[in-house]
């Protein structure tokens, strides 16, 4: 029984890693379960109830990055308050398209909330770039914060 624990927990591991970088996986939500199990095939022996806890706040901070990247990428290039929810929805919006969704749903619902904001397509195009730089780099850092949480269990659970 605890091979198999083990070969779920390292599965639920890699589709969370996956998952940062593709649409419509819970990424972070994966790798924290899959480590979770992990620890308890260990009876959370060596890796205890602070490194859980720990592991939750990465994947907790992971959702967060998730709804705000977008949001910022497009604020950070002076993007009105509906480009900056529509950056939201846009995201939102995409996912279920899958790949392309995530990449056009960005740009698009900045773009929108700025048209209806202001009708400056130059400005729309510069705050849909600035939703997709910041959806990208949030993906970047969802990917390093499913690493940092396998790092750091593989510190608790080997040291």
């Amino acid at each position: 029984m605890t091979t198999v624990l083990w070969i779920l927990a390292v599965l639920l591991v890699l589709v969370g890693i996956a998952g940062t970088v593709l649409p419509a996986l819970p990424g972070t939500a994966l790798v924290f379960a899959g480590l979770v199990i992990a620890a308890w095939t260990d009876d959370f022996a060596r890796v205890g109830g602070w490194t859980i806890a720990a592991l939750g706040l990465l994947t907790t901070a992971s959702f967060a990055v998730d709804f705000a990247a977008s949001a910022l990428g497009a604020k950070r290039v002076g993007a009105s308050r509906a480009a900056v929810i529509g950056a939201a929805l846009g995201t939102i919006a995409g996912i279920p398209f899958g790949i392309a969704g995530l990449l056009v749903g960005p740009f698009l619902g900045a773009a929108i909330g700025e048209l209806a904001s202001a009708p400056d397509i130059v400005q729309a195009g510069k705050v849909g770039v600035g939703a997709w730089l910041g959806f990208f780099l949030g993906t970047i850092v969802k990917l390093a914060l499913a690493f940092a949480m396998v790092g750091l269990f593989a510190v608790a659970y080997f040291l």
